[in-house]
């Protein structure tokens, strides 16, 4: 029982959300931490890692414009911030929930990995050499 990983429920419920195997001492994360996760959740895919513990998320989502009764695509970059527990990788579509603002341009927390890149191959490296 002394394996078990303890961890606080954040409060949000979404298929494919589990708990980090990992522990951290950060006071701003969500699952070991004292972070309140509160308004809006947001799925996005991560295009940037360079900076301490915050990531940068790329969010694609429709908006219906009543004019000529169609959607319109829009997209948005949000900083989010990554407790140590949680690994992203760029290209990672992740989990993020709305938190009170952490700094000046963070304002939301990442919950969770629920799809891992993958090792893409192309075709031409799967090939063989000609002769």
């Amino acid at each position: 029982m002394s394996n078990q990983i303890k961890f606080r429920n954040p409060g949000v419920v979404y298929p494919g959300l589990n708990p980090p195997d990992k522990t951290c001492n950060d006071s701003n994360c969500p699952w070991h931490g004292h972070l309140k996760v509160r308004g809006k959740i947001l799925v996005g895919r991560v295009v940037k890692t360079r900076m301490r513990n915050t990531v940068s998320i790329f969010h694609e989502y429709l908006v219906w414009v009543g004019k000529y009764r169609r959607y319109e695509r829009r997209r948005k970059k949000i900083h989010a911030h990554c407790p140590s527990c949680i690994t992203v990788k760029e290209g990672d579509v992740v989990l993020i929930g709305e938190t009170r603002p952490l700094a000046k341009s963070v304002a939301f927390v990442v919950l969770g990995v629920l799809k891992p890149t993958g090792h893409i191959s192309s075709p031409e490296s799967s090939t063989s050499t000609p002769t």
